[in-house]
Order: structure tokens, then sequence, then C-alpha cells
């Protein structure tokens, strides 16, 4: 059943109306890379709201996010001023430039993420496969390390705290899956799609209790671990491809749970 809706929903159809379409109005990997993560860092919220922010924002790079990033002296950071996107406003986004600055030294963004994960430990119980949640942490305190503690780290979320960390787990599987299906991009190699963990919201989150794969009541990191264990058994190369299956599922109300998928208390 999981298979089937994954193959169902992992299409392009819906990209228009979602905020991994951003990324997706480039070609060149390094604007995706940056279109992407300030996309996933504003992606909450109502979806409309997300996008015309998301709009809003490349406007104010000129529409060459990556350029603006490697070329932005301070004074081109008042471009941002009067930007709000609920909690993340003007300070925040001049912050994320500094930061994303910062990273280009390290190889940008994918040399960041990338370095994190070959830093991590491997996961418990699942040898050869990197500790995402640590990962997670060393990335947000390389793209502080620059810049001094204030209200903008909130908006990089940290596993170590406990969080979910939706959003990073969200463009990490955008940049990290294979294109085959025109939705996620492939373009990091140096991560392999069996160490991602799956973006856990409302609704993947409803369906996974609904099907057993999760038991925990809280929507947090042990939570996310859990889950994604489960769906480990079920392909343990490439466990997020059924974000789009429980996603699209808890969305479209169109759960119809088999009694005969095997969930964790049965392997």
């Amino acid at each position: 059943m999981l298979d089937e809706a994954a193959d169902r929903y992992e299409r392009p159809d819906f990209l228009e109306a979602d905020p991994l379409g951003v990324p997706h109005r480039f070609s060149a990997p390094e604007d995706i890379a940056v279109a992407g993560f300030l996309a996933a860092s504003l992606a909450w919220g109502n979806r409309k709201s997300i996008l015309r922010s998301c709009d809003d924002l490349i406007h104010r790079m000129d529409g060459a996010p990556a350029e603006f990033v490697r070329n932005a002296k301070p004074a081109d950071l008042r471009a941002f001023d009067g930007f709000v996107h609920r909690t993340f406003q003007e300070a925040d986004a001049k912050r994320f430039i500094r930061c994303l600055q910062s990273l280009e030294r390290d190889g940008g963004l994918e040399g960041a993420f990338t370095a994190a994960f070959a830093q991590a430990p491997p996961t418990e119980g699942v040898p050869g496969v990197p500790d995402m949640g640590l990962a997670l942490h060393l990335f947000k305190a390389r793209f502080f390390a620059d810049e001094p503690a204030d209200r903008t780290v909130k908006h990089v979320a940290d596993p170590a705290k406990g969080s979910a960390a939706k959003r990073l787990c969200m463009y990490l599987r955008w940049m990290v899956r294979s294109d085959r299906r025109g939705v996620d991009f492939g373009l990091w190699k140096g991560i392999s799609p069996a160490a991602l963990r799956l973006p856990l919201d409302v609704h993947t989150a409803g369906v996974s209790r609904a099907l057993g794969l999760l038991k925990r009541k809280a929507n947090d990191w042990r939570a996310v671990e859990e889950v994604t264990q489960a769906l480990r058994w079920i392909d343990a190369e490439d466990p997020v491809r059924y974000d789009f299956a429980l996603f699209g599922m808890g969305v479209n109300g169109a759960l119809e749970p088999s009694p005969r998928l095997p969930g964790p208390s049965r392997r």
C-alpha cells in the first residue's frame, strides 16, 4: 500500500503550489541549493503565504540567489529591509545571508552539510548510516559560527534539543534523493539517501500512527528516529521516499489502513 501511494504522490504535478517549486525555477545547482534552503526555512504556515514570502525574498535577491550570496556587501543587505514572514523578519534574512556567505569557504551548503554527516557517528543499531540528529546539530553550529547568538538561531532547528527538524529533513530530501521522478533533485552525492530521516509533521505523523509505524505520541526527534527506523524495514536504501505516501495520504484523507501491512512490532 505504501509503495503504491509513494508512486502515486511522487509526481511533479504539485510543485507549482509547493515550496519545493521555488528551487525548481532554477537550473544551476548553486541557485537550487540556496533557493531551496531559503524556501524550506520559510516553509511553515499557509502555503500561499509561504510562496508569496519566497517570491518576495528571491525578488529582493534580484532573482539570482547564489550570486547574491557570493557578492553581497553590507549595503546590499538593505534589500531585505521590511521583509517579514511570520517570525522570520528582515534581521533574520540579513543574518541568513551572512551565514550563507561564511559557508562559501567550506564549499557552500553542500560542503557544510556533507562535512557534518561525515563527522557524525553511525546511528545506533544501523551500521554505516550517520546519526543525522548529530549531523544537523553540527551543521547548525557551523552555520552560525561567525555570528553572535541571537534571535535568528531559532530558525535553524536542532535535534539535540528535541526538535523534529522537519524543514531541514525536508530540505535534505530535496537535495539528496534521486531526481528520476522530477521532484527531488539528487544533487548532493556525498550524503546517502539511506541517511535521511522522515520530515515529521501533523500529516506524516498521523498516518504513521494509524498504520502502526509510530507509537510515540510527541512529534519530536525521537519520533522521527522511530518512524524512520520502521520505514527502513521496508526500504533501507531510501526510507524517506515514503514521505510522499504518508504526507499525501494525510493531506488528501486517503488513508485506508490495511491489516496486512506489517508494523514495527511484527518485524
